[in-house]
């Protein structure tokens, strides 16, 4: 990594109120700028996020804000309303307030003097998804976005349902986070020592567990349409470069991106990253010189000049050479290809039967199948991606090819088509795609999930007639992956996943045909073609934080079986950063565990729970402490919610807020 010192114009940073169409509502903007912007203005870069930037996210925002500054843009970090130092009541996420003050907020950059009105918007993840979102709401200054590592389509592929079912591991993880996160109060070196407390004692009041709103819409509904831009593409008028990882669950995004946006107005990156920003050099890499590459960008849709970015692949991605199974790998091997249409003419479809067998497969799998799933959202840390698949593999039932006679490199989502009968009326089916080694050792290569209510859409639920055949069809996410000569091609077929998908309530089973049954491989001819490179990455100088290292380190993951009892349970650590201590003097403690606890036999025993302790403090006046529970359960009929918050300000409780919701299965 290199760090950037000196620019070519000097950077200056203020923080500043941006006021809200309502008139009484401000959000909290930390703006890094030329210092002649005024005399020679520039275009404005946004981040938009509940994430605080006076905390959270700022060991990030220094990598980046003051090195676009430094390359003449305006780079602006705004907190949402109700969030971090903004005023207001938090709401739920990407909810119409938050995309009408986003729009706000880019209309009052493009009238400030130090800017030339062109305005772009960037983002990982929430940031990402704003950033399209508010896109196609078109504003008229907003001329470009950057959107890492986010999604086009809110219901299917986000934290909450997944093929049509229910996330287990995200539904009930992030709905936690996001409790615990929106109950953190304003900093009084932003507001005022003496508006901190009342500002925090209303969003305590206000908060609403995410939980209960996700679960009452089971369905893809006027709820999920809102904020998923795949509903109408054509709404984006934006230049959009879209970047994301083979091992981050939005990749597919990308892919869709530059299927159906306009190609002059499009352009998408995949490599081998988790869910970071692809600069950071966090495990898998290799890390690129994103900020260079994105410079390319803002250049050319924001000041007009040629930069060449155009003239890239619309799909540049990362094919990842075959690997043995590991929960980390520090750089995966590979090569990047480019392709100048999506679908491409250089991928086809290699349909393989699953077997020659007529006769029907049983497949009944344990309720711990899953467990060696890996993290739903890696974050480089050491214990995320999934292991050796041989144990989930003789959990499921597993049709291998013969061993490969040549490589077989795929790019895209493969597709499954399955001959099957379902036990009972309600069912999932997964499917993983799995790369062999002759020692018997099994990669995970990608997977995919169907609720089978959905199977004739994800707006609707029907149940399945049992002792009936039908052909259900699904895609697996996207993947660039290569199998060599002598590995064979596994697909692992199994009824159950925990703790990704939350089980129905009663226990089914599964027939398939193997004849009748297919898996179609997008399989990317090989043959010479220009390389495609990146700068190595460069950042600003890293903000100087001291990070606490744990004096007795817990397992980031941890499986225990109570044999007696056939329980399973899965421990995890999110391991977010952890505590740590800012040059202004503030401590920041976090810590935070997730529970998963199922037994082998009985579907109606999965139980989540995710607990929170947040601690900010800076001096003798500034001492705010935040504990966050939640837990879900189910019942045949219904889900259980029970949702917990305490508050503390210098010792003394602030507000104790809890919650009990039930809601029906609709779906899940």
């Amino acid at each position: 990594m290199k760090y950037r010192k000196q620019f070519d114009r000097q950077v200056v940073r203020e923080d500043v109120w941006i006021p809200t169409r309502d008139g009484r509502t401000r959000l909290h903007a930390r703006v890094w700028r030329p210092d002649d912007a005024e005399s020679d203005p520039v275009p404005a870069l946004l981040e938009y996020l509940p994430y605080r930037k006076s905390d959270w996210t700022a060991p990030r925002d220094a990598q980046r804000h003051p090195w676009y500054a430094g390359h003449g843009y305006a780079s602006v970090r705004v907190d949402i309303r109700g969030h971090g130092d903004s005023e207001g009541l938090p709401g739920d996420e990407y909810d119409a307030q938050e995309l009408a003050d986003g729009v706000d907020v880019v209309n009052w950059l493009a009238a400030q003097p130090w800017c030339t009105g062109k305005v772009g918007m960037f983002g990982i993840s929430w940031g990402g998804f704003n950033s399209l979102q508010i896109a196609a709401l078109a504003p008229e200054p907003l001329k470009a976005i950057v959107t890492v590592c986010s999604t086009d389509d809110r219901y299917d592929n986000d934290v909450h349902y997944t093929g049509g079912a229910v996330l287990g591991i995200d539904m009930l993880a992030w709905a936690g986070t996001m409790l615990a996160f929106a109950a953190r109060p304003p900093d009084p070196a932003s507001v005022g020592a003496d508006r901190w407390l009342p500002m925090w004692r209303e969003r305590l009041d206000a908060l609403e567990p995410f939980l209960h709103a996700w679960l009452d819409h089971q369905q893809r509904d006027d709820y999920w349409k809102h904020g998923s831009v795949c509903e109408d593409y054509t709404a984006i008028d934006a230049a959009v470069l879209a970047v994301g990882g083979w091992n981050d669950p939005y990749r597919d995004t990308v892919l869709r991106l530059v299927e159906h946006l306009p190609g002059d107005r499009v352009r998408g990156i995949v490599g081998p990253w988790s869910h970071q920003y692809p600069d950071r050099g966090l495990p898998p890499g290799p890390a690129i010189g994103f900020l260079q590459e994105t410079l390319r960008w803002w250049d050319q849709h924001l000041k007009g000049i040629d930069t060449g970015v155009m003239g890239e692949p619309l799909l540049r991605a990362w094919i990842t050479d075959p690997v043995p199974p590991a929960t980390s790998y520090d750089v995966l091997p590979g090569r990047w290809v480019g392709d100048v249409n999506w679908p491409s003419p250089k991928v086809g479809w290699d349909s393989r039967p699953l077997g020659a067998g007529t006769e029907p497969v049983l497949v009944r799998s344990p309720q711990h199948t899953g467990l060696d799933a890996g993290r739903f959202f890696p974050f480089g840390n050491a214990s995320d991606l999934p292991p050796d698949q041989r144990e989930e593999d003789g959990r499921s039932v597993c049709f291998d090819s013969e061993p490969l006679t040549e490589r077989v490199e795929i790019l895209g989502r493969p597709r499954v088509r399955l001959r099957l009968d379902s036990a009972t009326p309600r069912a999932h089916v997964v499917a993983r795609l799995c790369d062999v080694a002759p020692d018997g050792s099994s990669t995970l290569v990608t997977r995919g999930v169907l609720n089978l209510l959905s199977r004739h859409g994800r707006d609707r639920a029907v149940e399945w007639t049992p002792g009936t055949y039908e052909d259900v069809e699904f895609e697996l996410t996207g993947i660039g992956y290569a199998i060599p000569p002598g590995h064979r091609i596994r697909l692992a077929v199994s009824e159950t996943y925990w703790p990704w998908v939350w089980p129905h309530g009663e226990r089914g089973e599964l027939r398939v045909v193997p004849a009748e049954s297919v898996v179609q491989l997008p399989v990317r001819e090989r043959g010479s073609e220009p390389p495609i490179r990146f700068e190595e990455p460069e950042q600003a100088v890293p903000l100087d934080v001291t990070y606490d290292r744990p004096a007795e380190p817990t397992p980031e993951r941890l499986v225990t079986h109570d044999v007696a009892k056939g329980e399973w349970t899965l421990e995890v650590d999110p391991n977010y950063g952890g505590s740590r201590t800012y040059p202004d003097g503030l401590r920041y403690e976090e810590s935070a565990r997730e529970t998963y606890r199922i037994r082998s036999d009985d579907p109606l025993s999965a139980h989540a729970v995710s607990e929170w302790r947040i601690r900010l403090r800076r001096g003798d006046d500034y001492d705010a402490e935040i504990m966050a529970w939640t837990e879900l359960r189910a019942t045949a009929a219904d889900f259980v919610m029970d949702s917990r918050v305490e508050a503390r300000a210098n010792g003394e409780t602030v507000a104790k807020r809890a919650w009990h919701r039930t809601t029906p299965r609709t779906s899940g």
